[in-house]
């Protein structure tokens, strides 16, 4: 019959492929829990009235209308609707595929049994599948990682959080209205259970039955299943453990499985006690708590409490009596195998004869230690028991006491149990590899020994007192021949026919009275050693290494391994040789990835690689949490070194008198420096003696390991430093899994914000906006100085960045740099909204607009009566200006920062860095200069938009303050109606707050009405970059036409001096020129258009 998994059998590919995909499913969904958007969880109250009005659990579907309209009425909850959309559309979207794929999945298995019912597949049934072992096994695991699955998003993913994602992903994908979207389902599928798995929540009536019924499946395949996992030994994991007080570890996983799939059943559960009977007498006589997929645990005794069946066929196995039996039973057991497994560990105990003559004594050493280790560590296990069940608090207590519990002294019995484990499947697979030739070496031998002997009787050979034999010679010749006639290939008929020649040589040696002779003696007892080493060579079968890998399994660990971790970590900081022993354990972990990556691996499915990553970094990283407490500990070291040097160990004089000179030995001290700096050093030599080792797929150089932990260690101590160094006493959103700077190894450390700042360079950055804010202080732009306008005292300077960039380096003026970017983006977004709300769906504000530019046009003409028509317009717009030049004057403000900080990063680059700083300067112009042409002749080239040149370039030019931060295009605009005449309104309605000093330019008419000047061009000339060229020569004529205006008004009423209104409007045109570099004719045209 044609193998059930082989390519061309369709029917065994069909189902391999569902279950290859289920295990993946479970890999993203458990890989998706951790990137939770902590905002969808809406646990915080700020949380809540921040985004309470945008994010919708399924309530939403039965008024989606009602609740758009909500939205609509109100501009900012739009605005902030469409940022959240921004920040969560990808991930909301990979956690709507996982959502889909679950469905697809339960899809295609119910379509795979619709097939087989209809006989799809010739001569295959859903008996005769059934029937085949690897059949049986798929179909079983089928059903029960579906199961899983659901357990897995409930668990992980609560019922809430999956809803609002769910109403998210509707709300805001394109993909919803598509024909074949299966949205309904889906949501159907993956809403709220009730189930929350904080400790002490209640279950949910009919959970998970009800859960698992949401979609209906065969019930004949069901029961089915059941009936095979109730009878059958389905992976034939018995053999592998011979004992009977063995039985329910072996079948520990099939137990897993039918705990889930009673669920699809629940009526056994709860009437069929028969049955429920025999399940718990065949899988649960001894345990309770079992491990159902990668360490997630589940305690029997709270799980079937609702199940009346379950609940009394469990009674025996949770009798007070049986678990003080079992307790008591596993630490007589775990006491003996720990004393045998230290003693195999003794250096040269293990030898190699010594473990080929004791096989089955070490496998049920092996055996005996994992199955102890199991039972205690899942039946100690605090995630197992809710402390607020008095039943099973009971429990846990007798076993802790009569099993004598010691969670050192457990892990001890691990490592010694992983390292046993290691050393023996080491040498297996040595003795594996070279079985053939060392056989064909002791059969060469044998056979030699033989010929020699026979030599030896023939009386050619000058043997001492050896007659001839001519018998005993035929005899041995005849014997080497038998030798090496023996054949590798057929080790059974081999191994007979060796004990036969071994026996028969015996018998020579007794019969022929061979014993006098010493030498003759030798030879026969050499050929017998050959002999025992070549039946002993062909026992080494690699069922031994198939059997410890079972047994060995510690995938029912994976979680709770981290409960061990505290007591991992001061082993090593006691003894840091510790890691070699602790590798052997985390090669024992690793083992637990063949469980999800079989089939995934049988179908050839291109998720292996996903899935294994996934499984692999999760044990890497938990390999680097448990050695941290190197890198830890040597900076312990380093801070008490430091501490010594800085406070205690006084610096020699270069001239000492020798009366001073014990004074000055300090050898207390120099002794404790000493011996901290060989700490450090052991510390480092620990982590190195690991060797570089592949940890599923992921190899893990432990110098990579302690570089990194080094380095993550040193980012934690300084960013903390940081953080509570740079606290100050005023009154677009990246998430962690987008941002380039995050890492999992070597991450930023997050600390409890003090204030609306996220980090230290927030708090700093809004600190210098603090200190610096216009309506305090006044900048005088000749000096880079900032003055207080009322005590007219320095504030600050641009000393400030050069002691920024001492403190921080290049990197943190940089990165303040960019937050002022980032800052002024949002007040740019800020005044848009604003520009919209209050200008353009204001009825009054618009036709005083429409008035003015009738007045004023065409633009090259003198307005007349302008005064009385200008200053009419201000007054009918005056409620605007406040809003606005707020939003103008932090603009200008921090484009003015953004300035000095380039200055001071171009200054140290030009003076630290001068041939980078050359290269950049050419390199940009060159550039340039190759654009500039591209665009006069469009058959020269240009950087495609693949190319990241022109993206990379600017990241330097930036950094290294080559870059003029009032050119910068900060966010794109569309075409806004009256936007110039109002920029141009806002200015003269700004110029009579001002004056004209001969010294200082325009300052601040009065301190009570504060408006800074350079802060006011800056503001206006950015908003205006932002825009289309020709927004900024509209403006700029109706500034010059208003100082024509002015001036002829002025000159036909007989005025002497000219108005500071006028003096204002030439100088904003005389900085504008300034600041953008423009040539002057830009001003002159303006003033005389």
């Amino acid at each position: 019959m044609l193998d059930f998994l082989a390519e061309n059998n369709l029917c065994g590919q069909a189902i391999l492929r569902i279950v290859s995909c289920g295990n993946a499913i479970i890999a993203e969904l458990l890989r998706l829990s951790e990137f939770i958007p902590a905002v969808f969880r809406l646990k915080d109250r700020a949380d809540q009235q921040k985004y309470g009005d945008i994010i919708f659990d399924f309530s939403y579907f039965k008024g989606p209308e009602l609740w758009e309209s909500k939205l609509e009425a109100k501009p900012e909850l739009q605005d902030l609707d469409e940022e959240f959309r921004e920040n969560n559309i990808e991930i909301v979207t990979r956690f709507y595929l996982a959502f889909q794929s679950v469905h697809k999945y339960i899809v295609d298995l119910n379509r795979y049994l619709d097939d087989l019912n209809e006989g799809v597949y010739i001569q295959q049934t859903l008996e005769t599948v059934l029937l085949n072992e690897d059949g049986k096994q798929l179909l079983c695991e089928a059903l029960y990682l579906y199961g899983v699955m659901l357990l897995v998003i409930d668990q992980k993913i609560e019922g809430e959080i999956r809803e609002r994602m769910l109403v998210s992903y509707y709300r805001y994908s394109a993909a919803r209205s598509s024909a074949d979207s299966n949205m309904d389902d889906i949501c159907k599928l993956l809403r709220s259970t009730g189930y929350s798995s904080q400790p002490g929540a209640k279950r949910p009536p009919n959970y998970p039955e009800s859960y698992f019924q949401r979609v209906p499946v065969n019930e004949t395949f069901i029961s089915m299943v059941i009936g095979r996992l109730r009878s059958d030994d389905i992976y034939n994991q018995v053999s592998a453990y011979p004992l009977p007080e063995h039985r329910s570890t072996a079948l520990a996983n099939q137990a897993a499985m039918l705990y889930v799939i009673l669920y699809f059943e629940p009526s056994i559960l709860h009437t069929h006690q028969a049955k429920m009977r025999e399940i718990v007498d065949k899988y649960f006589p001894d345990n309770w708590v079992i491990s159902i997929y990668m360490g997630i645990t589940v305690n029997l005794a709270d799980a079937w409490e609702p199940y009346k069946a379950a609940k009394t066929a469990l009674n025996n196995t949770l009798d007070l009596s049986n678990v003080k039996e079992q307790a008591s039973r596993y630490a007589t057991v775990s006491e003996r195998v720990r004393v045998q497994v230290q003693q195999f560990l003794k250096e040269g105990y293990l030898r190699e004869e010594m473990v080929l003559d004791n096989i089955p004594r070490l496998l049920n050493c092996l055996r005996d230690c994992n199955v102890a280790i199991r039972w205690l560590m899942l039946h100690t296990a605090d995630s197992a028991y809710d402390p607020n069940n008095k039943r099973l608090r009971q429990i846990k207590d007798q076993i802790l006491t009569d099993s004598k519990y010691n969670p050192k002294i457990l892990f001890q019995l691990l490592l010694d149990t992983a390292q046993f484990e290691f050393i023996l499947k080491e040498m297996f697979k040595q003795m594996l590899s070279e079985k053939q030739a060392k056989w064909e070496h002791y059969k060469k031998e044998g056979s030699e020994r033989m010929t020699e002997l026979a030599d030896v009787f023939s009386g050619v050979k000058p043997l001492t007192r050896v007659e001839k034999n001519e018998n005993l010679q035929a005899w041995f010749r005849e014997i080497s021949k038998q030798i090496l006639s023996l054949n590798y290939d057929d080790s059974t008929a081999a191994g007979r026919k060796t004990v036969q020649l071994i026996q028969a040589l015996e018998e020579v040696q007794e019969f022929h009275q061979l014993e006098s002779n010493l030498q003759v003696c030798q030879f026969l007892a050499d050929t017998r050693k050959f002999l025992h080493q070549m039946i002993r060579t062909i026992n080494i079968k690699e069922e031994v290494l198939i059997t410890m890998q079972i047994v060995g399994d510690l995938s029912f660990a994976w979680q709770l391994i981290d409960s061990f971790t505290s007591i991992m970590q001061e082993s090593i900081r006691v003894n840091p040789s510790m890691v070699t022993k602790l590798r052997a354990t985390f090669l024992k972990l690793a083992s637990a990835l063949d469980l999800p990556l079989l089939r995934i691996n049988q179908a050839n499915s291109p998720d292996l690689l996903s899935v294994s990553q996934y499984y692999s970094g999760e044990l890497v990283s938990y390999v680097r949490k448990v050695l941290q407490i190197i890198p830890e500990s040597m900076f312990t070291s380093l801070l008490k070194i430091i501490k010594l040097q800085t406070h205690d160990i006084i610096e020699v004089p270069t001239r000492l008198d020798k009366d001073k000179l014990r004074d000055y030995a300090q050898l207390a001290p120099r002794y404790e420096v000493a011996k901290l700096t060989h700490a450090i050093s052991i510390f480092t030599e620990g982590i190195l003696m690991m060797k570089t080792t592949l940890v599923g797929i992921i190899k893990v150089d432990p110098k990579q390991l302690l570089e990194d932990g080094i380095r993550k260690e040193l980012v934690k101590r300084v960013a903390f430093a940081l953080h509570r160094g740079l606290i100050f006493n005023p009154r677009a959103k990246i998430q962690d899994w987008q941002s380039m700077y995050q890492s999992t190894h070597i991450p930023i450390p997050k600390f409890t914000p003090v204030d609306e700042s996220v980090t230290f360079i927030g708090r700093l950055c809004r600190e210098i906006l603090r200190i610096t804010d216009p309506k305090m202080t006044c900048h005088i732009d000749q000096l880079n100085t900032w003055y207080d306008m009322k005590t007219h005292q320095e504030v600050t300077s641009s000393r400030l960045f050069s002691e920024i960039q001492t403190t921080l380096g290049t990197f943190g003026l940089n990165g303040l740099d960019r937050l002022l970017c980032f800052m002024i983006v949002k007040e740019l977004q800020n005044f848009l909204s604003m520009f919209q709300k209050i200008i353009l769906r204001d009825r009054t504000v618009q036709e005083t607009l429409k008035t003015l530019m009738n007045a004023v046009s065409p633009l090259k003409s003198i307005v007349a009566n302008s005064n009385k028509i200008y200053f009419s317009a201000i007054a009918k717009t005056q409620k605007i200006w406040t809003a606005y030049l707020e939003a103008i004057m932090k603009v200008g403000q921090m484009q003015i920062l953004r300035q000095q900080i380039a200055n001071e990063l171009n200054y140290s680059c030009r003076f630290d860095s001068k041939h980078l700083a050359a290269a950049l300067e050419n390199l940009n112009k060159a550039l340039l200069a190759d654009i500039e042409a591209h665009y006069q002749d469009p058959s020269l080239p240009y950087p495609k938009e693949d190319n990241t040149l022109l993206y990379e370039i600017t990241a330097y030019l930036e950094a290294a303050g080559i870059h003029n931060p009032l050119n910068k295009i900060y966010i794109t605009t569309k075409r806004l109606p009256y936007f110039p005449v109002v920029n141009f309104l806002f200015l003269i309605a700004q110029l009579p707050k001002l004056q004209y000093n001969k010294n200082l330019g325009m300052v601040c008419r009065k301190a009570a009405d504060p408006v800074d000047w350079p802060p006011l061009v800056l503001g206006l000339l950015t908003l205006l970059k932002q825009f289309h060229s020709r927004y900024t020569e509209q403006f700029l004529a109706l500034i010059g036409q208003f100082i024509r205006s002015t001036v002829e008004q002025c000159t036909s009423q007989k005025m002497p001096e000219m108005p500071a209104d006028v003096v204002g409007a030439l100088l904003f045109l005389e900085d504008y020129v300034r600041y953008t570099k423009l040539p002057r004719r830009v001003s002159s045209r303006a003033r005389t258009i």
